[in-house]
């Protein structure tokens, strides 16, 4: 295995000063280190190091790519090592590009398996904890089973505290809104007078659901005229 230096001297060999600039105003954190790589470049770097991640975990978090690289390569293993590095892998997340990026495939055939972990970190008075929580719901979790339980998770997060949490709320709510309507609908007119979610996180949702091409305009409509 290289080095930490010979890794970064790898990663800076990838970069791209345009891309880096653009990046760095997404991230809207100016403590983080962006180096300027894009995302294919790291996927095929995490992938080339899968193998040696007890080694890649070992190197400072000094830079956005090193700890995406890090994250992107524990996501590539099976569940039963995927587990082993998970409460690692999120303590290291630090901004909503990371977050959402980690997604691990493995989770899909294990939800049931994984559902106490994301209990855990929605219990976690950190964002992006709690982010990490909602977005693996968003990517896995959204089918009829367990429309209960993202519902009841929705209303358990910090969505007035943290910003992040807030919109990965939201973006939970309108996927639900686009893949179960009906449902959605439900939840929504239930919290017209704010028991469940607070109005900013409630008129997100609404308004992010109406983004997608994937309901009519006269459902869009229908949504707008739930706004509080």
């Amino acid at each position: 295995m290289i080095s930490y230096q010979e890794f970064l001297d790898e990663l800076k060999s990838l970069s791209d000063e345009t891309y880096r600039d653009f990046h760095k105003r997404l991230l809207k954190n100016d403590n983080i280190n962006v180096l300027g790589v894009r995302i294919p470049n790291l996927r095929k770097l995490a992938k080339k190091y899968k193998s040696e991640i007890e080694t890649l975990l070992t190197y400072p978090d000094d830079y956005y790519e090193v700890t995406f690289v890090k994250l992107t390569a524990v996501s590539l293993l099976k569940y039963e090592d995927f587990i082993d590095y998970i409460d690692r892998c999120v303590l290291l997340i630090d901004n909503w590009a990371t977050c959402d990026c980690f997604t691990p495939k493995c989770i899909s055939k294990h939800k049931e398996d994984f559902l106490p972990f994301i209990f855990t970190y929605l219990s976690e008075d950190k964002e992006f904890y709690q982010r990490f929580a909602l977005t693996t719901l968003l990517h896995y979790y959204v089918e009829e089973k367990y429309l209960g339980t993202i519902m009841d998770t929705v209303q358990e997060v910090d969505t007035q505290k943290y910003y992040y949490v807030h919109m990965a709320a939201a973006w939970l709510i309108a996927e639900i809104t686009v893949k179960f309507y009906d449902e959605a609908i439900k939840f929504l007119k239930a919290n017209l007078s704010g028991d469940f979610l607070d109005k900013k996180t409630h008129n997100k949702a609404i308004q992010k659901a109406c983004e997608s091409f994937r309901l009519s305009n006269e459902q869009k409509i229908f949504l707008k005229g739930l706004k509080r």
